[in-house]
């Protein structure tokens, strides 16, 4: 059982939250309560208390760490990705630079039927050594909660060793793992439209909800893909069988996503490089929050997402990764930090909402995680000496993380 830890001196203790907050909104995202000059009590995995120096409790039996000119945050929670997979696709990569489409390499058999032939070829063994470095990577990164899709796998076989995989990684990481089926990824070539949609609704639903392997259920809800009316059909049968949907919307085209989401009553929806203001105003009515995938608008060549009107409009915003082998080959969140302030001009204080509190209410962890808050598990990234919160997405492709801690014990860098 873990014991005690006595951080002091910190430079400046971010994201400091009362127990029940579990969201920032509109212009509420630009406050990112802090302390200057902070302590902070961790005992047996949780946040015990915290405050100013002055105010440090004297506690012999802990683990003092010295934080003179480092800040403290809490651990990224990357509410969105397709971790477990087979092989990149850097083939596809050079592809798009000579001016292939994501639609066009679709076609010819690539992008996601690509990723599922090569996944179907391994055991589920294979896959799980496959995924683990990219899983020790992302925490490495300062990523302490996760969720993993499946959606690479297209049969229902190949589905469930993926979400097995998924749940093998939280346990045999220190990564807090939620688990999201996406059968509805893609059409396999196989079978008929009609007949992949009734196995998602009539086998892969009911035996992923009967083995408790999946969290959530999402579909590409997409032109080319699963239109509106079979997003719907799907979410509401696994709505049927207490999975919450999480949708894939507006990536590539104006599709009805968002609307679709709305409707079924959606966490999130994730992408949106193509919505407008109709869009904006079916998510004010509504309690789905927008999460924004920027490292995939970046690696397409999309147009980013319009934070700055869904800010403006009053609604909150999630910030994930989307790391997969075809479309964000990254799950490296302090890049989302620069990325979204230079592409979405977002604050600094902004995406840190975004990336922590907020991705942690799109995966109904924010009584969890995502805050410096008394209770929470202490998932926590301490940074080296550094000027300000600014630097952090200032500093692009500098390693600012000096130590991270996953309930309260620290992690073991790796080279």
């Amino acid at each position: 059982m873990p014991g005690k830890r006595l951080f002091i001196n910190i430079k400046s203790l971010y994201q400091v939250r009362p127990v029940g907050f579990t969201l920032a909104r509109g212009k509420d995202m630009s406050v990112l309560p802090s302390i200057e000059n902070a302590f902070l009590l961790v005992e047996d995995g949780k946040i015990k208390s915290y405050g100013k120096m002055e105010d440090c409790p004297q506690v012999a039996d802990a683990i003092h760490h010295d934080c003179t000119g480092k800040i403290i945050l809490p651990g990224f929670v990357d509410s969105h990705t397709h971790l477990v997979f087979a092989e990149p696709r850097e083939q596809e990569f050079v592809l798009k630079i000579k001016g292939a489409s994501y639609q066009e390499i679709a076609a010819a058999g690539g992008g996601i039927l690509n990723s599922a032939k090569k996944l179907q070829a391994l055991t589920e063994d294979e896959l799980f050594f496959r995924s683990l470095p990219r899983a020790r990577q992302v925490l490495q990164s300062g990523t302490t909660t996760i969720e993993i899709k499946s959606g690479y796998g297209l049969t229902l076989k190949d589905e469930i060793k993926m979400l097995r995989v998924a749940k093998r990684i939280g346990k045999e990481t220190p990564l807090t793992v939620k688990t999201t089926f996406l059968g509805a990824h893609a059409f396999p070539k196989e079978i008929s439209r009609e007949a992949y949609i009734d196995s998602i609704k009539q086998e892969m639903i009911p035996q992923i909800a009967a083995e408790k392997l999946a969290d959530y259920i999402d579909v590409f809800c997409e032109e080319g893909f699963f239109s509106v009316d079979e997003t719907i059909a799907i979410c509401e049968v696994g709505k049927q069988y207490g999975l919450k949907p999480r949708l894939h919307a507006n990536q590539l085209h104006n599709s009805g996503g968002v609307q679709a989401g709305v409707k079924v009553g959606a966490i999130s929806v994730d992408h949106l490089e193509n919505i407008g203001d109709v869009e904006i105003e079916a998510l004010r009515t509504s309690q789905t929050i927008p999460t924004l995938l920027p490292l995939a608008a970046f690696f397409l060549n999309l147009p980013f997402p319009p934070a700055r009107k869904l800010i403006e409009a009053g609604l909150p915003i999630a910030i994930a990764t989307d790391f997969n082998p075809g479309s964000s080959p990254s799950g490296n969140m302090p890049f989302m930090l620069s990325l979204a302030c230079v592409k979405m001009k977002m604050t600094p204080e902004e995406v840190l909402n975004a990336t922590t509190i907020n991705t942690a209410a799109a995966l109904h962890l924010a009584d969890k995680v995502g805050s410096i808050t008394v209770g929470k598990k202490a998932d926590l990234i301490l940074t080296k000496e550094v000027s300000s919160l600014a630097f952090l997405p200032y500093a692009i492709n500098t390693n600012w993380i000096d130590e991270i801690f996953v309930s309260g014990e620290k992690l073991q860098k790796q080279d």
